[in-house]
């Protein structure tokens, strides 16, 4: 009799643990907008994180189209704070972007990409921190967490996201992003490796990490903007030459009192005013004007998924989630990570690969801030500063580092990666392939 109940346990343990596999995610097949099944396998769904797990992340996952049994997992965060990862799948490296015409109210239309990075990668786009996208958290006054408390919780995601998709444990995983995600993704990293380190923790197949434009010291990246300008010949020598002489380095904490540097600083940004930062090869609009065409594309996304058929679709908890941005620019994290620099420096000591990228016309977190943070590593270069061709042309210029660190140009881009997504890809494939550039 006691067999017999004990094997009828085990059963129901056995049956449970199914159900819940099964309930982890939904399996998309359609999507409104797009014409036809998906050409690719996507699934949608909650991982609840916190203290009974208060806190549901919504991510997409989608299956690498070449072989999602052996391909890398890579987990991508948009920056902000506060931007959606939906932004990453259609308008950075998904396989999915909107076809851009006019809207006339009805649900706008999705198209495919050829750049996709899924087509050598499985990708989880996860909308963190909670309040970010369709993430939410059943505690209603929860609080916006601070970038180390963001940090442990995408670790969290990961573990369990991996215990209820278990096939892909021993794919090598990376944490891949952009702009702010420069900020956390360090520190995710080194989460995950010391939750490796611990023997209660399942083994996770850790490899490194990627970063486009990524915000790292903010101090750093924005004074770099006026020798950047001053390289890129929007400023004149003479008051560059001013600016170095009166600010010292120190172009945004200005102290009050120091009002030659105060009236150099306002020369600079009228000089830089019609400017695009995110790429300086545009001009940004007159703020009195409405920019329907630098805000057009980002539209169709909002328009997109407040659409109760897509919230459908998507499987999204209805009543969670009120208006949809693709960015929640008054979302306030707790800025406790100053700087990202030692945590590169930890990651680099653990051997991690990293491939760290900039687009050489982005103003906003300039290249040469980011040179400037990895030379001060101290590692020795194993490849030298040379230009990484596509077919017969220059994309850009790269060097690699004794830590496995890859830094990397990318010629005419801005500041996401939607402004070279051909280039971006090609440099993205051949690098998680263990090939040079």
């Amino acid at each position: 009799m006691g067999s017999w109940i004990f094997k009828l346990s085990l059963l129901l343990q056995l049956l449970l643990v199914v159900i819940h596999h099964a309930d982890s995610g939904s399996v998309i097949r359609y999507l409104p907008g797009f014409e036809g099944p998906l050409p690719f396998e996507l699934e949608t769904g909650y991982i609840g994180l916190g203290e009974a797990d208060e806190d549901q992340m919504f991510y997409y996952f989608i299956k690498s189209e070449r072989s999602p049994e052996e391909d890398p997992l890579l987990v991508w965060l948009s920056g902000g704070p506060g931007c959606s990862s939906f932004s990453g799948l259609v308008y950075e490296n998904g396989p999915l972007a909107f076809k851009v015409e006019t809207y006339n109210g009805s649900i706008p239309s999705l198209v495919s990409t050829t750049y996709s990075w899924t087509k050598v990668a499985n990708i989880i786009y996860l909308d963190q921190p909670v309040g970010t996208g369709f993430s939410y958290s059943r505690n209603q006054h929860a609080e916006t967490p601070s970038d180390t408390e963001a940090a442990k919780r995408v670790n969290e995601f990961i573990r369990k996201w991996l215990a209820k998709h278990p096939e892909y444990f021993s794919n090598p995983l990376y944490v891949a992003g952009n702009s702010y995600a420069g900020i956390v993704i360090p520190a995710i990293v080194h989460e995950i490796s010391n939750g490796n380190d611990l023997s209660c923790e399942p083994q996770i197949n850790l490899k490194g990490y990627v970063l486009g434009n990524p915000l790292t010291d903010g101090e750093l990246d924005g004074n770099a903007r006026i020798p950047f300008a001053h390289g890129m010949g929007l400023i004149s020598d003479e008051l560059y030459d001013s600016m170095k002489r009166s600010c010292g380095g120190n172009y945004f904490n200005v102290f009050p009192l120091n009002k030659e540097c105060l009236k150099l600083v306002q020369e600079f940004k009228q000089c830089v005013f019609r400017v695009n930062e995110e790429l300086i090869l545009e001009s940004n609009c007159d703020p009195k004007l409405c920019c329907v065409f630098q805000t057009y594309r980002y539209s169709l996304s909002e328009y997109w998924a407040n659409n109760e058929s897509v919230r459908r679709a998507l499987k999204v908890v209805k009543g969670t989630t009120g208006t949809w941005k693709r960015c929640d620019y008054n979302m306030r994290c707790p800025h406790d990570i100053k700087s990202s620099i030692p945590y590169h420096l930890n990651n680099s000591i653990k051997g991690y690969r990293s491939l760290i990228f900039s687009g050489d016309h982005d103003m906003g977190i300039p290249f040469v801030s980011t040179r400037a943070w990895i030379k001060s590593l101290n590692y020795s270069v194993t490849d030298k500063w040379r230009p990484w061709m596509i077919l017969d042309k220059v994309a850009g210029y790269t060097t690699t580092y004794a830590n496995k660190m890859t830094f990397a140009t990318v010629k005419g881009g801005g500041h996401t990666l939607e402004y070279s997504p051909k280039e971006n890809s090609i440099m993205f494939k051949r690098w998680i392939s263990g090939q040079p550039l």
